[in-house]
This record gives C-alpha cells, sequence and structure tokens, in this order.
C-alpha cells in the first residue's frame, strides 16, 4: 500500500515544525521528555532541528552513496529559549531545499525509496512524532491527523525493514512464515506484515488484505502510528491486539525506531 501521493509532505513538514516550534515558545527547556528517557526539552529540539539540516544537507547533494560523515553546521543557539526560532529556522532551509529539488530523482537512501522523496517524507514522520514528544513533556494532549496518520503507518512499516543500522534489533524480528496484520479502524489502512527465517516485510497488495494472520492489531490511525513508534501502549483501550501473543510480544519488543 502507497499512501505518499496523498499528502503534500513539504507543506506538512512546514506545519509540523511550526507547531513544534510553537510548544517551545515560553516553556521550561529542562522538563523532561517522557517518550524520550534521558531527554528534556532542549535535547528534544536539538535533535530535531538536527536532523532537519542533516537531510537538507543530503538532498542539496544528492548523494549516491552513504555519507562518511555527518558532520553538519549546526549554528545552535546560544541561549535555550532560542530554540523555536532556530528550530523554524532549519524548517525553512529545508523548504527551500525541497523547492529546488525534483522528489523523483535517484539518490541513496536507508529505506524502501530510493528517490529525493524519501527524504521529505521522513522528515515529516521525524518532525511529527517528536512534536507529539514534546506534547507529552508539556502534558498536553495530542492530535495527527487522519490523512497523516495513516500514510505516517505506511512509511513505517515500508521502512523498518531497513533500520538495522540504528535499530539493530530488527534483525530479530524473523519468524517460520508468521504474519501480523496491522488495521485502521477510522479509514481503510491495512497492512499484512510477514516474518521469514530470513527477515520480515510487508506483503504487497491484492491478495494481502485477504490473507489469514496469526495476530492482528486495530486502532484509529494516529492511535496505530503512536503505537508502533512506542508513545502509545498496547493495552490502550483504543487498541484490540488480538491472536499470537507470542508473536506480538516478539514485534513489539525489536521494531521501535
Amino acid at each position: 500500500m502507497n499512501t505518499a501521493d496523498q499528502l503534500d509532505h513539504r507543506a506538512a513538514v512546514a506545519a509540523e515544525t511550526a507547531r513544534f516550534a510553537d510548544l517551545l515558545r515560553g516553556a521550561d527547556m529542562t522538563a523532561p521528555v517522557p517518550t524520550c528517557p534521558g531527554w528534556n526539552l532542549t535535547d528534544l529540539a536539538r535533535h530535531a532541528g538536527s536532523v532537519h539540516r542533516w537531510f537538507s544537507v543530503l538532498l542539496r547533494r544528492r548523494i549516491q552513496a552513504p555519507p562518511t560523515s555527518r558532520d553538519v553546521d549546526l549554528r545552535l543557539p546560544e541561549r535555550a529559549d532560542g530554540y523555536a526560532d532556530w528550530l523554524e529556522q532549519g524548517a525553512a532551509e529545508a523548504a527551500e531545499v525541497f523547492a529546488n529539488t525534483d522528489p523523483d530523482a535517484p539518490m541513496w537512501v536507508w529505506g524502501a525509496d530510493g528517490h529525493a522523496r524519501f527524504w521529505v517524507r521522513r522528515m515529516l514522520f521525524e518532525t511529527l512524532v517528536h512534536r507529539v514528544d514534546a506534547e507529552r513533556a508539556l502534558g498536553l494532549p495530542s492530535a495527527v491527523g487522519l490523512a497523516q496518520a495513516r500514510d505516517g503507518v505506511d512509511e513505517f512499516l515500508a521502512n523498518l525493514p531497513f533500520a538495522a543500522l540504528f535499530a539493530p534489533k530488527v534483525a530479530n524480528l524473523r519468524g517460520a512464515d508468521r504474519s501480523i496484520r496491522f488495521e485502521c479502524t477510522d479509514t481503510d489502512g491495512s497492512w499484512l506484515v510477514r516474518l521469514r527465517p530470513d527477515g520480515f516485510g510487508t506483503v504487497p497488495g491484492g491478495t494481502a488484505d485477504e490473507e489469514p494472520a496469526e495476530a492482528v492489531v486495530r486502532a484509529p490511525a494516529a492511535d496505530l502510528l503512536l503505537l508502533l513508534y512506542g508513545r502509545l501502549d498496547r493495552s490502550a483501550a483504543t487498541v484490540e491486539a488480538l491472536g499470537d501473543r507470542e508473536l506480538l510480544d516478539l514485534w513489539f519488543a525489536n521494531s521501535e525506531f
């Protein structure tokens, strides 16, 4: 299932960054972030803004091979209360790069889609999830649009098999042809993930929606997205997890990135 063409990822990055920055203005930047243990709001903002700048460098250079260095001139703010503006400045730089980049241009990526558009889509969900982290740190409720949430689930499941470089536990997601179905309860999203002896991945469309699965996880799209990212527990009232409990334990113990 490919939902990426249903969203303007470039505009969504700008909107999510603006929401994130607004949360930081006037906030206690030493507040701990419960969903990112050991981080406070300053750490969270620094990480998000650094990712924006790093992805912008990759896109500007149209890299064709894994980079040998991640050194970027971050131009960090001198004071903690400068991080909101710094975050928006990074997003503005990214928007300029997006405007001058053909999304269909082939380039190196760590995930499934070897084109420039991969980095724009990835930046969106990196920003969105960390915006939710900031809201959790400030004790605020979170909302994720339906189309974005559905696309985020699709992006997560498509790229997870390639994430071993920075999420080594995904190598444990193997099995003797066992499968988990993830379903949105408020839209038509459905994904079948099959674990094989040599790895795992989503089953392409077609008959995938009709194939049986040993376990099923159902939730509204926003909750399913946050569940996959480890920002929501599967015991939540909105989540229904059925079938092979051992298989579900294996998945959730090894699938976060």
